[in-house]
């Protein structure tokens, strides 16, 4: 089976993250927000690009703090007592630093919750004093309108297993889809590389299953170019939808069709059985997953082999073990 969690040297996956996340003492109080789980376990199959854009946009520390105020979707940035107005000073770096990480070849980034420059989600903005939390971050913003399909998530959000799996799952592909770009790609290329997805995008979207098969197979009659730009966009948004057990189960059951004139009445029971208890739950998704994975193997199933859906991401991260 093909292995997809071996990472080949000298192509390093690299990840965005909030500085104070990965221990650098640049909180306005002076401290930081070390997160192990990103450190010691995501640390050993990424390399992290740290930023702080308080810090970075010129701001010491320590230093006051600051709010959202005003309208929310266009928020100011203001110091928390003194009422400074640094919303300018934010713009004119997060500008400047979106291009700059351009060269940094990320393949996510994990933000701080909460922050009024990195908060990805509600986000407490003030109007006339009174708090809503329906704002993002100034900094967090300017990264999802620069790079759109970037795979982003705050580290609060990454307790949650379902969460977690999609945004490390997005993660990957989208390193993976950008390896193949830089592959000089062809029409060819995209079809292995379709084909070796399209249970995991099954696993997301039907729709947009459908629509990158149909995309692939008009692929002579289109611009190269174009045709490389719709099918990164539908295959980077298929997989921000959520996969749901029922539609997990519909791939299970999708993957058993291929070997099930191979299985013995006992296995296909007992696989048939594994399934039926994932699907209420009983069970997570990585034992029918591995119980496939071993039937692959013993009946030779080639097509399998390749898709990407039965290894989406490193084992050791353990991420179908919750989900």
């Amino acid at each position: 089976m093909e292995n997809t969690q071996d990472l080949r040297p000298g192509t390093p996956i690299v990840l965005g993250v909030s500085a104070c996340l990965l221990g650098q003492s640049v909180r306005y109080d002076g401290g930081h927000k070390h997160d192990r789980y990103i450190t010691d376990t995501l640390g050993k199959f990424f390399t992290f690009v740290p930023v702080c854009p308080e810090v970075e946009c010129g701001l010491p520390i320590p230093r006051e703090s600051m709010r959202l105020e005003g309208d929310p979707d266009q928020p100011r940035l203001v110091t928390t007592k003194s009422k400074v107005d640094k919303t300018e000073q934010m713009r004119s770096y997060c500008q400047r630093k979106v291009v700059e990480l351009e060269k940094a070849d990320l393949s996510g980034f994990i933000f701080k919750k909460d922050s009024p420059s990195s908060g990805l989600f509600r986000v407490k903005v003030y109007r006339n004093g009174v708090p809503a939390k329906n704002g993002r971050g100034l900094f967090a913003q300017a990264m999802v309108d620069h790079f759109p399909l970037l795979p982003v998530e705050e580290e609060g959000r990454l307790n949650d297993p379902d969460i977690r799996e999609n945004f490390l799952e997005r993660v990957f592909s989208y390193w993976r889809w950008k390896q193949f770009v830089r592959s000089r790609p062809s029409l060819g290329g995209l079809v292995e590389f379709h084909t070796k997805h399209k249970l995991l995008l099954l696993s997301h979207s039907v729709t947009a299953y459908k629509e990158l098969g149909v995309l692939v197979a008009q692929g002579k009659g289109l611009n190269p170019q174009d045709l490389f730009r719709q099918y990164e966009e539908t295959f980077m948004k298929a997989l921000s939808l959520q996969a749901t057990v029922k539609k997990h189960a519909n791939v299970l059951l999708h993957c058993m069709g291929y070997f099930k004139k191979q299985l013995t009445p006992e296995e296909k029971a007992e696989l048939l059985q594994l399934i039926d208890q994932y699907r209420n739950q009983f069970l997570p998704l990585i034992v029918p997953i591995t119980l496939i994975k071993h039937y692959v193997n013993k009946y030779d199933v080639s097509y399998l082999k390749d898709q990407v859906y039965l290894n989406p991401h490193p084992m050791e991260l353990m991420l179908r073990n919750h989900v």
